[in-house]
């Protein structure tokens, strides 16, 4: 899939430049010439970086730069026709990632969009591994709550959850009944464990795992559990 840019330019030349070099290098291309246009694309088609002139005709850039940065970390280059330090200072504090200064030439702008998409790329792939924990076949996803079995989706109840990502998160040390009681189903219930037993159940028949030869949650008989597993 192209990598969508969204260009934020009142001038036609500079965006019809950027347009046709973008495309030339396999990008995918939006264009707007005002701060609200721009808005408006870049909430609908949630692009992945937005090239930014700082010289709107309805809104100040800096205002529309802070705005997206309100709800997105997306990418952005600005564009700029002034080269103070204090300037860029200015700039970068308000968000943005990168800047240039007019004119500038096509194969500088190409590759600072080409760092910036790759910087941000990995910062998403290490922010997915830092929730996602993987072992023995087993994916537990803590941001979107899933899980898969050998690349099968689990259809796990909130509590079947909550109670195996627990067990991951101290995966290979003993979690206690009583803990896990409080822990999820709270102070109230935490001698039920009958509660326990019953959910730890039908969570090992989801994962198709044997109470005697577990793969995953391995039973210490009226203490509590822990879950197995090798990375």
């Amino acid at each position: 899939m192209l990598a969508q840019i969204l260009v934020i330019d009142d001038e036609p030349e500079i965006q019809r430049f950027i347009r046709i070099s973008l495309k030339a290098e396999g990008f995918s291309y939006a264009g707007a010439g005002t701060g609200a246009e721009g808005l408006n694309l870049f909430r609908q088609s949630q692009p992945e970086l937005i090239i930014l002139d700082l010289g709107l005709p309805d809104v100040d850039g800096y205002e529309l730069l802070k705005t997206i940065r309100e709800t997105s970390l997306v990418p952005i280059l600005v564009l700029t026709a002034r080269d103070e330090e204090d300037e860029m200072i200015k700039l970068l504090d308000a968000g943005a990632n990168d800047y240039l200064c007019k004119p500038f030439s096509i194969r500088t702008l190409i590759a600072r969009i080409n760092v910036l998409l790759r910087d941000f790329s990995q910062l998403r792939q290490a922010a997915t591994e830092a929730h996602v924990m993987n072992f023995q076949g087993l994916q537990i996803d803590s941001q979107n709550h899933q899980v898969y079995l050998h690349g099968n989706q689990l259809s796990l109840s909130k509590k079947e959850f909550r109670l195996l990502h627990m067990l991951a998160e101290r995966r290979g040390c003993l979690v206690t009944q009583k803990e896990l009681l409080v822990t999820i189903w709270g102070d109230t219930h935490a001698e039920d464990t009958h509660y326990l037993r019953n959910f730890v159940s039908h969570l090992r028949k989801k994962l198709q795992d044997d109470a005697d030869n577990p793969t995953y949650i391995q039973t210490e008989p009226g203490v509590g559990y822990r879950l197995l597993g090798n990375n």
